[in-house]
């Protein structure tokens, strides 16, 4: 985790004061403009629509309900710069959308009638938002669902109507969670480099990427990343200001609230209302994949040989980083966990360990590139081998990917050794095994359900990770999703429809497994009781 911060600081340090007065005045500004303003937009509008599905779904009972309350989640399986591929053809000027509402109009040509370019900030801010609101959906919810009816009831017999105490009551003590999930989704938004890149808005990260790649500015990058991290600092700041005095509390009989059935018509308005966003998130980008990929089989062009071989790079990749995540967060765990009531002095450890995740893939690849490369070179001439070994093998992107996906695994890790009995290690420990020997026959056997959700986690995230894939993969070496990126920046929609559509199979995985863990509203009074938990 420190090697890519300390490896950016002395790249960065190798441009000169002139190179970095001009990035100041040309390059910066714009990209700084554009980075705030579409972080703040994202940020209000999942904020919004997180917290008014959440609550929509934990205060009010009507049909559907039970499977809108996981649909909501689907959106987390569409990788941002797939809903910008599919978007940019449905709204294309000539595209199906807009020759509907055209034929519907009774206008017979684009000049007639065409909607405003989705290439531009506010269709950025409409995208994102769509998918990373289920960040803010699931973090709100499960602080709704621990919250005890009594407080509710008692808003309401001092006089608050149902909005006063969701405002007054109920807002206010969701607020750690919603600043943790807005603060997930806006390192999401941080990250992204496709949609951004697709749909015109020149972020910090897509300033990266070009003064690297396109002007072969190593140094300019890595002076652009530095500039970047303080976005990060921030956002991180602003989350934990969020969930400052945050406290815990568990009661025995606490009454969990009752939604409230909305009769008839009223009922099916808000089933509607909360279906738009997994509509508008999920199923229309999904079915627009499932069309263009039925077109192009049905033609007979089948799959290519070399999407086929994305494919498996991608499986390969994805299996060789989930290797490495898994086993680091379980060496990370094991070392910092805190038996009984004493506190690891080592904990900090962890936490500077996952913080990977709110790295951008692009400030961590430059990072990461000049110890990886020094590292390939000495390892090169030791073994008197051509080339840089690690970098062409895969390494050094795997060793990325791990770092940035880290934070999953030992999440899961930790939790699962905090929920197993001190008890279950000492009597291990006093019939004569060893440390190691009480991890392999006591522990591991405990946190197999931790680790397979964990590595289910980081597999399917790096099926879906671009900007890091894109900016350290060997010669020759193409994931699915750097041949979408490939074919959307060519145009070409066709074949990409189908790499895309297996991203997506792949991302609905975790979001199965979530829904399956996603506590259920009750729907009567009782006195089941609530925990509530640290958000992911």
């Amino acid at each position: 985790m420190l090697a890519p911060l300390l490896g950016l600081a002395w790249v960065a340090s190798g441009g000169d004061l002139a190179h970095w007065s001009h990035l100041a005045r040309h390059v910066l500004p714009q990209a700084v403009l554009d980075t705030i303003l579409l972080m703040t937009g994202v940020g209000a509008m999942v904020l919004v629509l997180g917290t008014a599905c959440a609550w929509l779904v934990t205060a009010w009972d009507f049909p559907g309900r039970g499977v809108l309350a996981w649909a909501l989640l689907l959106p987390l399986a569409m990788p941002t710069y797939i809903v910008a591929f599919a978007y940019l053809d449905l709204l294309h000027p000539i595209g199906p959308i807009q020759g509907a509402i055209r034929w519907l109009l009774g206008h017979d040509s684009p000049r007639a009638f065409r909607l405003p370019d989705l290439r531009s900030l506010p269709g950025a801010i409409v995208l994102l938002g769509l998918v990373l609101y289920p960040y803010v959906y699931l973090t709100a919810r499960a602080m709704f669902l621990s919250q005890p009816a009594h407080l509710l009831e008692a808003a309401r017999t001092l006089g608050e109507g149902r909005a006063g105490a969701f405002f007054r009551v109920a807002l206010p003590l969701a607020r750690p969670a919603l600043a943790v999930g807005t603060g997930l989704a806006l390192l999401e938004t941080l990250n992204d480099i496709g949609a951004s890149e697709f749909l015109g808005v020149r972020t910090l990260t897509v300033a990266i990427y070009t003064t690297w790649v396109t002007r072969s500015d190593l140094a300019g990058a890595a002076q652009i990343a530095c500039s970047m991290l303080l976005f990060v600092a921030a956002l991180l700041w602003l989350e934990r200001r969020g969930r400052r005095q945050q406290r815990f509390g568990s009661a025995q009989r606490m009454r969990a609230m009752r939604p409230r059935r909305l009769p008839g018509g009223t009922g099916w308005l808000a089933l509607a209302a909360g279906s738009l966003p997994v509509l508008l998130g999920f199923v229309l980008p999904a079915l627009y994949l499932v069309v263009e990929t039925g077109k192009r089989l049905a033609l007979g062009a089948g799959i290519s040989r070399e999407l086929l071989s994305a494919l498996g790079s991608s499986l390969a990749l994805a299996l060789g980083v989930t290797g490495v995540a898994v086993s680091a967060a379980l060496v990370v765990a094991w070392a910092t966990r805190s038996i009984g009531s004493t506190p690891n002095p080592a904990r900090w450890q962890a936490r500077v360990a996952s913080l990977g995740y709110a790295m951008p893939g692009t400030v961590l690849a430059i990072g990461l590139l000049t110890p990886a490369l020094s590292l390939d070179a000495g390892l090169a001439q030791w073994l008197g081998l051509p080339g840089l070994p690690l970098m062409t093998a895969g390494v050094v992107l795997v060793t990325a990917c791990a770092i940035r996906f880290l934070a999953m695994p030992l999440g899961n890790i930790e939790a699962g050794l905090t929920r197993l009995p001190p008890a279950l290690e000492h009597a291990a420990r006093s019939l004569g095994e060893g440390p190691l020997g009480t991890l392999r026959r006591v522990h591991l056997p405990l946190l197999r359900p931790a680790l397979a959700a964990g590595a289910l986690l980081v597999f399917v995230d790096t099926m879906k990770e671009l900007p890091a894939t894109l900016l350290l993969r060997p010669p020759g070496f193409e994931t699915l999703a750097t041949w979408l990126y490939a074919e959307a920046a060519r145009g070409t929609y066709e074949e990409g429809a189908i790499a895309a559509l297996a991203i997506v199979l792949a991302g609905l995985a975790p979001v199965i497994l979530l829904a399956r863990q996603h506590p259920a509203a009750p729907t009567e009074t009782g006195t089941s009781a609530h925990r509530t938990e640290n958000a992911p």
